[in-house]
């Protein structure tokens, strides 16, 4: 495990999957530590895929290629290329391995880093083939409610009306299921993922607030220049995951060409892409 820290926060990360496993503040723990009973993971990277894909399968210049559920970043060995104090660089290079399904040479690096109470996250995807590169990427992050997650509001900053897409296995249906009309906030139930995960499509705001209307523990997550949100946990599970994405699953519709699925990231080659959230303790 590796840990960085300065004098108000300190998270803790595991080589594999360059995956944020503690975050500590006001002497308080804010993820979701994994469970094997419950949910093994913390805050697993999805990359190159964001949920899934049709039969697990796309086609690229008409060849076949076989993907699992949010791709193979979350199970795969980064290395530590930088470590100070309040930071640390993971770096996923592409592999013979990756290359079987995945036909692109990448670096994926993770830069971690502190200011103040929050924890910067910074993705930077560079292409290092000799033709566009495809993919998209998310974050997955399950936010500690020890209490149950219907004692937490998500709260916006400003009043929106949201309307979830439903989920059919891992692909996106037409169906739409209203959570929210003309308000600021919604007040987390179990109900809302007894079929899966919220997913919202057309969401305004680019940060949202996590907050025990009991106890005022609070975060805020901010998560400008990611195009979807969605929100997740299990069936009575003591966490939510708040989830931004670049990149989206599957339509019921998809054609399974890769280049022209819904919200796929195209780089040219020997250029680089970032994407940046953060997670600040309030």
């Amino acid at each position: 495990m590796i840990t960085i820290k300065n004098e108000n926060i300190k998270a803790s990360f595991n080589n594999v999957g360059a995956e944020l496993k503690s975050l500590i503040a006001n002497g308080k723990e804010y993820i979701f530590g994994g469970d094997k009973n419950i949910w093994s993971y913390s805050c697993p990277l999805l990359f190159p895929i964001c949920s899934g894909l049709k039969d697990d399968e796309y086609y690229l210049d008409d060849k076949k290629y076989t993907l699992p559920k949010h791709g193979f970043a979350r199970t795969s060995d980064f290395e530590t290329e930088a470590l100070s104090q309040d930071s640390v660089t993971f770096l996923l290079r592409s592999n013979e391995e990756t290359k079987k399904n995945y036909p692109f040479d990448f670096e994926l690096r993770v830069i971690y880093s502190l200011e103040d109470k929050k924890l910067k996250v910074k993705y930077d995807i560079k292409n290092c083939g000799t033709d566009t590169m495809y993919f998209s990427i998310g974050a997955h992050e399950a936010y500690l409610c020890e209490e149950g997650i219907e004692e937490y509001d998500v709260i916006l900053p400003e009043k929106e009306t949201l309307d979830s897409s439903v989920l059919e296995g891992n692909l996106l249906g037409d169906k739409k299921v209203r959570i929210i009309e003309n308000e600021d906030k919604i007040a987390l139930k179990y109900d809302y993922f007894s079929v899966d995960a919220l997913v919202f499509k057309t969401i305004k705001a680019r940060e949202v607030i996590l907050k025990n209307r009991n106890t005022n523990k609070a975060l805020k997550v901010d998560f400008n220049g990611f195009d979807y949100l969605l929100l997740w946990t299990k069936p009575n599970a003591p966490y939510i995951c708040i989830e931004p994405w670049c990149g989206i699953s599957d339509s019921i519709h998809t054609d399974q060409n890769f280049k022209t699925k819904e919200g796929i990231i195209s780089v040219p080659k020997g250029e680089s892409c970032q994407k940046v959230h953060s997670i600040e303790i309030l």
